[in-house]
């Protein structure tokens, strides 16, 4: 792996300070030296990428990857393909985010149990392109929660593990953990698509909650959650879930509650998925705004705004992430959810920014080597042509990403005078 030097570009750092000229130089995987000073780092023994006219900023993590999500429109799609197809079908849906300058995806569920840990395994070895992969297992929930498919008349196998009580949630997450998920996600809340389950409801107990975490903690696995109830979101803080899902309905209490927890969480609000049908933007799939309204959505999109727009005053780490990989929410437009960022919750560019960049490197690894541009940082940078900072969505469109670099490793080199000047 050798060293490269991008320089002379506008540095967007996610260090919470502005944008500034400078160089950054990087050896091997990681980031050696940041230059506020444009042409005061040597350049001898590295290639050098000119970044004049472009913004150099941290690579964006998928907060919510469903990675073996592609154009789905029921849970049959997700039943239905067998293994073998679905494991190219999340191939190829690594290699999208990658192209659309996601340098990590943190997974929040699979449709069959090892699809994310396959494909991360392929990805980590060199052999497929692909962000970082934290390999989301499969949901598990419990009788009669959203995911259970099983009906007295028609048993069939969804895209989860149906557990009831502790001990066979203790089997469930170390059959998930023995087969290699980095996080093990729980359907802890009901949902609007699962009319006999709506979304203000708690199936899932505290008891199985805790198991779940004591299990997965033990085997140095994370816990992520979907939770649109406050009794859900509020016995997942108990419980010790690190990663929130949806969250839209909450109250006092449970607005404290996060706020004392906003050191060891992460919230990942999910916006996409309900703008996209309140918008019409699904109504080819059947789901316009007025089917939307006869679910609630329009009611969880208000409060998905209430709720996430005082959580940001409070200082909660959020991470961008909307439930992409559906027919109406399609992947590789995940970086729509900077503006919707902006537009639901009340985020400067710059806020919504860090949820992509620095908070989603935290997410993704204790420690925080990733997701900044700082000295001994891992190596996953974006060359953008335009500045995201004057307008997010410059980050939707990927010819406008002149460079991508993964772990110190040139993924996409497009910088020559002649590309800048035909995507400006």
């Amino acid at each position: 792996m050798g060293n490269t030097l991008i320089a002379g570009a506008k540095v967007w750092d996610a260090s919470g300070g502005g944008a500034f000229p400078g160089d950054v130089l990087v050896e091997g995987n990681r980031i050696r030296a940041v230059s506020r000073t444009p042409g005061q780092l040597g350049r001898t023994d590295c290639d050098v990428i000119d970044g004049a006219g472009m913004t150099l900023m941290p690579g964006m993590t998928e907060g919510h990857a469903h990675l073996s999500f592609e154009a789905v429109g029921s849970t049959e799609d997700l039943i239905a393909p067998p293994p073998e197809e679905h494991t190219l079908l999340t191939a190829r849906v690594a290699k999208v985010l990658l192209d659309h300058g996601f340098t990590s995806a943190y997974g929040a569920s699979a449709a069959k149990l090892r699809l994310d840990v396959a494909v991360r395994n392929e990805v980590d070895a060199g052999r497929l392109p692909g962000p970082r992969i934290r390999a989301g297992s499969l949901e598990i929930t419990v009788t009669g929660g959203m995911g259970d498919e099983t009906r007295l008349h028609n048993p069939r196998n969804g895209p989860s593990i149906v557990v009831d009580g502790p001990e066979e949630m203790r089997k469930a997450v170390r059959l998930c953990c023995r087969e290699g998920c980095d996080n093990i996600k729980l359907d802890v809340s009901g949902d609007p698509f699962y009319p006999n389950t709506p979304a203000n409801t708690t199936p899932m107990s505290l008891d199985e909650i805790r198991m779940a975490v004591e299990t997965a903690h033990s085997f140095g696995r994370k816990v992520n959650a979907h939770t649109r109830s406050i009794a859900g979101t509020q016995n997942c803080l108990r419980a010790g879930v690190d990663v929130l899902f949806h969250c839209e309905y909450s109250d006092e209490e449970t607005l404290d509650m996060l706020e004392a927890a906003k050191d060891r969480i992460f919230v990942v609000p999910t916006v996409s998925l309900f703008h996209t049908i309140m918008n019409n933007e699904a109504a080819g799939a059947g789901l316009s705004a007025e089917v939307g309204g006869y679910m609630g959505i329009d009611v969880l999109l208000e409060a998905s705004a209430k709720t996430h727009t005082e959580l940001r005053k409070r200082g909660i780490r959020h991470l961008i992430g909307g439930d992409y990989g559906f027919t109406w929410s399609a992947q590789g437009t995940n970086a729509r959810d900077l503006q919707f960022f902006v537009d639901y919750y009340g985020y400067t560019p710059e806020g919504a920014l860090l949820c992509a960049t620095r908070n989603g490197g935290l997410a993704m690894r204790d420690g925080g080597d990733l997701g900044t541009i700082s000295e001994g940082a891992l190596a996953d940078l974006l060359l953008v042509n335009g500045d995201p900072l004057k307008n997010l969505n410059i980050l939707t469109d990927k010819t406008r990403l002149a460079m991508i670099m993964k772990d110190g490793q040139l993924y996409k080199n497009d910088t020559s005078a002649e590309r800048r000047s035909a995507a400006a």
